[in-house]
């Protein structure tokens, strides 16, 4: 069965992010969750975060397509990489270092977890 990722259909969910992980700011994140698989590794949606700055760790592979907005990506060790409105970009998996969103930001986001847990009913995180 195909599924349409239709955003009329979904949801969102608001959280914060934990003070541990905040370099600056404490943006509001949203995301929409149109797709998880059934083992739980595999999930696709939308994300949304006002400006802030927050460190990262993957231990997931993302693809992610931005619809809206500007955000530095600095790896730990490596330049900054600036992402924007009509960019598309992996982060492959231990990744590691901050995550600055500097115009509130949207991107459609496609995770695989090859270590996501299914008990406990959860898709990966959108953004470590």
């Amino acid at each position: 069965m195909l599924i349409k990722l239709d955003q009329s259909t979904v949801v969102g969910e608001d959280y914060h992010l934990p003070p541990e992980k905040l370099l600056s700011g404490n943006p509001k994140q949203t995301v929409w969750v149109h797709y998880t698989s059934a083992a739980g590794n595999f999930s696709a949606g939308i994300w949304r975060s006002e400006p802030g700055k927050w460190h990262i760790s993957y231990t997931e592979e993302e693809f992610c397509h931005m619809l809206e907005g500007l955000s530095i990506v600095t790896e730990t060790g490596g330049s900054p990489v600036t992402v924007q409105a009509g960019e598309s970009f992996v982060i492959p998996s231990g990744f590691v270092g901050t995550w600055e969103v500097v115009e509130a930001t949207t991107k459609r986001f496609v995770i695989y977890e090859p270590s996501a847990n299914p008990a406990d009913g959860q898709p990966a995180p959108a953004l470590s």
